[in-house]
């Protein structure tokens, strides 16, 4: 055919990205009204149709990769990637066509196209890259095909080894599929939507007859810390390194945002029998002054809120002697059939292990000669966020720590209020006052599952009403740089206003949804909440 310019693309199981740009491929829109010159396309297969974009917005074709699942957002949307530390949404254009599902194999691409906001379109194969004179580009016309014919831009004929081609309209594909992203994107500008911002309204009134406690176990034993001193909770790392002629107490170093940070372990601190780190192992990094150390425990149960005068001192004949008296108080919980001792972080800071081990790290930064200098080790607070991260399911997401009253368990039954609203899933009794649940699955529109004895109610308190919401597992407390948050792809309006920010957290691998729990519930909704707590 005539002018018929075709560049094939590498689209072998092993090829690489291919990346493109309206300047390689010399696609200016002023040239796509002048007879005679070439507009170029990518010509993609997908179900049983041929189509082509132009190329002018494409900016790579890559494979498919692996995506974290968006609540609120289209059904059309597989999920947020990481692109070379940026989100990517990736749409199924399947999907949006209707057409049956598929599993991706080896030709499966995800096309990057660029129309204000960069979003990655699934395809089932890219056949090729071609060009064409404008003229040859006929119109729709009477065109009866699956697709409808408003989301096409023109017909191509017999190119790229097809008798003909659709040519895609993605801007108007965009704007009639996701309303939201076109609506977002035009007001971006003006800043809607604001980064998270920090919640005034948490517990003002907490005071100070209140103590508020991180509580873990350790061998079958309830224990906590006060929360002022946990500065936060990771996961167990995958390699720990070991200190020369160290006590068995200290079980090494690990490095925390390329700091080094000792580990001891309580259960050989408090002369029980050791255990190998498994998943629900945790490390609570304790601060004191500008000294910081990593407890190992078994798990971390909840964060309690304990009245003080539920908080004895510990019996002098079970104190423990002198060099390991770190548990000081004993508080009573459940009408005194649950006991959690609180470990004194000053005792604990002076006991000859946790001395040993600070040592120890000291002397490793400078046989290291590492420049980590301890007026450092809070550098720049204010380029950090402290998130809670609580999963449900697979995905991970992440609330301001400041926003978190509590974290408890979920009771065996919840009880149900006649004429309670129909998204609160029934009621607690929280130390003398209701406390209405939500399953936060249900209000993000995910399936809801069986109760399970890792769930936890986070409490957060909203227009002054405490409101529980129920969570498939807290997994941490984590120090987010503020340079690997960004804001979320606006997939529509309720999600982009609930989640409206997202941590990529590339060298992890990890993608955490970042919620503004000032939106958990809609404001006609909280009247009937407070209602209910009156009740």
């Amino acid at each position: 055919m005539t002018n018929e310019q075709v560049e094939p693309l590498d689209v072998e199981p092993n090829a690489p990205a291919i990346a493109v740009s309206a300047g390689d491929a010399g696609a200016d829109d002023a040239l796509a009204g002048r007879e005679g010159d070439i507009r170029q396309f990518v010509i993609f297969i997908c179900g049983s149709e041929v189509f082509a974009v132009d190329m002018a917005p494409v900016q790579e074709i890559i494979r498919v990769p692996d995506v974290v699942r968006v609540p609120l957002a289209p059904a059309t949307l597989e999920g947020l990637a990481n692109l070379r530390g940026k989100v990517l949404p990736i749409i199924s254009l399947r999907r949006l066509f209707g057409f049956p599902e598929r599993e991706d194999d080896d030709a499966t691409r995800a096309l990057v196209i660029d129309l204000g906001q960069p979003l990655g379109f699934v395809v089932d194969r890219v056949s090729s890259v071609v060009g064409v004179e404008p003229g040859r580009i006929e119109d729709v016309g009477s065109l009866t095909t699956t697709v409808k014919t408003e989301l096409l831009a023109g017909l191509l004929k017999e190119v790229g080894g097809f008798p003909m081609v659709m040519v895609l309209d993605f801007e108007r594909l965009i704007s009639n599929e996701f309303a939201a992203i076109a609506h977002l994107a035009r007001s971006s500008a003006a800043g809607t939507l604001d980064a998270l911002g920090s919640e005034d309204e948490h517990d003002d009134e907490a005071g100070s007859d209140e103590l508020q406690l991180v509580s873990f176990e350790v061998a079958e034993q309830e224990y906590a810390i006060p929360i002022e001193n946990v500065q936060e909770i990771v996961q167990f790392p995958e390699q720990v390194v070991r200190v020369p002629r160290s006590e068995a107490h200290v079980l090494g170093v690990m490095t925390l945002r390329n700091r080094l940070l000792p580990l001891v372990s309580l259960r050989c601190l408090f002369d029980l029998d050791a255990r190998a780190a498994d998943e629900r192992s945790r490390i609570l990094v304790i601060r004191l002054g500008d000294m910081a150390v990593g407890l190992v425990v078994d798990s971390v149960n909840e964060v309690l809120r304990v009245p003080k005068s539920a908080v004895d001192a510990m019996p002098k004949l079970l104190a423990r002697h002198g060099d390991l008296s770190d548990i000081a108080e004993i508080c009573r919980l459940e009408d005194g059939h649950r006991l959690v001792s609180i470990i004194s972080t000053d005792n604990l800071f002076r006991h000859s292990t946790i001395r040993e081990a600070l040592t120890n790290v000291d002397q490793l930064r400078e046989d290291d000669r590492l420049d980590d200098d301890t007026d450092a080790s809070d550098e720049d607070n204010d380029d950090e966020e402290q998130v809670v991260v609580f999963r449900l399911d697979k995905e991970e997401f992440g609330v301001p720590i400041e926003s978190v009253q509590e974290i408890v368990r979920v009771p065996d039954e919840l009880t149900h209020v006649p004429k309670a609203p129909e998204f609160v899933e029934g009621v607690i009794n929280l130390r003398g006052s209701v406390l209405p649940v939500i399953d936060q699955r249900r209000r993000l529109g995910m399936a809801t599952v069986a109760r399970n004895d890792r769930q936890r109610i986070m409490v957060f308190l909203l227009d002054g009403v405490r409101t529980g919401f129920i969570v498939d597992s807290v997994a941490e407390v984590l120090k987010i740089p503020k340079a690997s948050i960004e804001r979320s792809p606006r997939l529509s309006l309720e999600q982009a206003r609930l989640i409206a920010r997202v941590a990529n957290l590339e060298q992890h691998k990890r993608m955490i949804q970042l919620i503004d729990p000032s939106r958990l519930i809609a404001d006609e909704q909280r009247e009937e909440l407070a209602a209910l707590t009156e009740d």
